[in-house]
């Protein structure tokens, strides 16, 4: 099966400790995901976050509402965490959020290691439209986390990493 990677790296003019505060609180997940997305969770709140919070909840991919469970693998306040899909579409999804103290405020990076089901034909599928839909998320994701976070200004995307 073939490993995918994506990488994303955004510059936030604003301390790390808050920054982060941001990112751990899973209810702030929907407000940036699309919209068509329909992103809602399903886990009763307030969520905890901690090494081995479960977080289930549901989300439109290609059109289909798809049940999605992850695990949070390890929570390292304010430097890291990572998540990874015990249910959902991807035969292996994890998603490691870093957060550097940089001068002036905090460098985001999320990276995403995935493999998609189906072999070969799972492989196409990804040439022709999952690639592309993982980079509109998180070309969205990185708009709406600068607009929310510190206002255009103060918030600058890397273009994305991509291997596999």
């Amino acid at each position: 099966m073939k490993r995918y990677t994506l990488e994303r790296k955004q510059m936030i003019f604003r301390p790390r400790a808050e920054v982060f505060s941001f990112f751990e609180k899973p209810e702030n997940l929907a407000m940036i995901t699309p919209p068509s997305m329909r992103f809602e969770i399903l886990t009763p709140g307030p969520i905890k976050m901690a090494t081995g919070t479960l977080i289930d909840y549901v989300i439109r991919i290609f059109g289909f509402r798809r049940r999605w469970t992850t695990l949070i693998l390890m929570y390292d306040p304010p430097h890291e965490f990572i998540d990874v899909q015990l249910r959902g579409p991807y035969v292996f999804w994890r998603h490691t959020h870093y957060f550097d103290d940089v001068p002036g405020g905090t460098r985001v990076v999320d990276r995403v290691e995935y493999i998609v089901p189906y072999g070969l034909f799972g492989r196409l599928i990804h040439a022709i439209l999952i690639r592309r839909q993982l980079n509109h998320i998180f070309d969205f994701r990185s708009r709406k986390i600068g607009e929310i976070l510190a206002g255009e200004r103060n918030s600058q995307p890397n273009p994305a990493y991509e291997k596999g």
